[in-house]
């Protein structure tokens, strides 16, 4: 599969993903949140981050995403989202590690990183 196909595919699950965790599911309660947060807001709280945090950290996930998605069908600064996506990640990671919470809460955090460095590399 040529690497322009893999890194459109990539764009899709990424941009698609955030937008899913951001949009559609940031009150529901999954098995992933930090702490024992049933929110995105909670889970700010739970890692005692103020709630300004909350607001800087969504507003670049969907900007992000959405210059993900932008990218499949024009010129958007694709490697750039990758790449602060990439970073929230790791941030995302420490703050799973502060809060000593189970390893798997820390899967969908790590998958994102994998997806995200691997379209920073074959972009």
């Amino acid at each position: 599969m040529p690497s322009r196909t893999v890194a459109a595919i990539l764009q899709m699950i990424i941009g698609v993903g955030l937008l899913n965790v951001w949009l559609v599911r940031k009150e529901k309660r999954t098995a992933y949140r930090g702490g024992k947060a049933e929110s995105l807001r909670q889970e700010f709280a739970a890692y005692g981050l103020p709630a300004s945090m909350f607001f800087v950290v969504g507003t670049l996930k969907v900007v992000s995403a959405i210059i993900l998605l932008a990218g499949l069908w024009m010129n958007a600064p694709v490697s750039l989202a990758a790449a602060v996506v990439a970073a929230l990640m790791v941030g995302a990671l420490a703050m799973h590690t502060r809060v000593k919470d189970p390893l798997v809460k820390s899967v969908p955090a790590a998958v994102m990183l994998v997806l995200c460095t691997t379209l920073l590399i074959i972009r």
